[in-house]
């Protein structure tokens, strides 16, 4: 018997307030930080788009390697044969993850209130940005950074791990500013070695391309999944492996609803629409999505108390939504 009265927003809500309902995980991707001013590497103005090789410190070669691919600034043997490009074209991510620039948003709090709820099994988050960890109220064990995170750093030689506000004052005195963003970086980058090994391999704990998940992802997995009720899937395009097997690693009556701007994981067995039993497709941005998600589920004024907190683009989403929410 299908566990959801309506394949849609509506039925998810149902669902989840329901007691069938309990246990609930979410694979997250950059959508969930976009109301957040953080583009994506795919969208007009992420990294895919404003990549300038001819900028970077780097061979001609390396330079060719990243036209034709920009994904080679994140390789992992690119990394190892010159690290300047990673850190140069990361260089205001990671100072800005340290002024603490851009906020948690209207989806992550709405990943808050789940947890309040009690509903929160697993937050396996694609994201490296850190946002997650600015909802207070969830425990760390309950998040999974399924490709590390820019607040961490650790030497990608040897493993030993440093003090991110030290390794940030070393990237704001030793690596140039390719955007010509801060007046005082240095005009050439020079090596950050590290203390143990001396190798110029330091960097945050994101995960290149080429290289290995972390071992916590596979083992929250196999613990976590079997049980699963409800898998929320939001602003990922689902095409990163091994993280995208999450999707059909959960049981066959495992509710999954997919939130993002455009349908995605039909590769993967999603199925939505007609012949659809247990997938709904969210359409929107991920704010969108979750604030009319939460009116569904009458938690918008939960929500409200994080308002002052929000980005400005979420706040002021979630204040619409709440005033047409007023009885007239």
């Amino acid at each position: 018997m299908p566990r959801l009265q309506s394949l849609d927003l509506a039925g998810v809500a149902k669902f989840l307030a329901s007691s069938e309902c309990r246990s609930v995980a979410l694979l997250t991707g950059a959508g969930m930080s976009s109301g957040a001013g953080i583009p994506d590497f795919r969208s007009p103005g992420g990294m895919y788009d404003t990549l300038k090789p001819e900028l970077i410190t780097a061979t001609a070669g390396q330079r060719r390697a990243m036209s034709v691919n920009p994904t080679a600034v994140v390789e992992k043997d690119m990394f190892f044969n010159n690290p300047y490009p990673y850190l140069e074209v990361r260089r205001p991510f990671i100072l800005g993850t340290r002024e603490q620039r851009w906020k948690a948003t209207l989806s992550h709090r709405f990943v808050e209130l789940l947890h309040a709820k009690g509903k929160l099994t697993r937050l396996y988050t694609q994201n490296i940005d850190g946002l997650d960890y600015q909802c207070a109220s969830i425990p760390a064990e309950k998040i999974v950074p399924v490709h590390g995170s820019i607040g961490r750093v650790a030497c990608e030689s040897c493993g030993a791990e440093s003090d991110f506000d030290g390794f940030c004052d070393q990237v704001q005195s030793k690596i140039k500013d390719i955007y010509q963003q801060d007046d005082k970086a240095p005009a050439e980058s020079s090596p950050i070695e590290c203390a143990k090994c001396g190798r110029p391999t330091v960097k945050p704990t994101t995960v290149l391309f080429g290289g290995q998940l972390p071992e916590l992802f596979f083992r929250r997995a196999q613990q976590d999944l079997p049980s699963v009720d409800l898998l929320i899937i939001a602003g990922t395009s689902l095409v990163v492996a091994p993280a995208n097997s999450l999707v059909y690693s959960v049981p066959e009556a495992c509710v999954r609803l997919v939130v993002n701007r455009e349908e995605v994981g039909a590769e993967l067995g999603v199925r939505y629409g007609k012949g659809a039993t247990r997938d709904v497709f969210g359409e929107g941005e991920s704010d969108e999505v979750f604030v009319e998600l939460s009116r569904l589920l009458g938690w918008l004024p939960e929500l409200m108390p994080f308002a002052e907190q929000l980005p400005p683009q979420s706040r002021e989403r979630l204040q619409k939504a709440a005033a047409a929410a007023q009885p007239v």
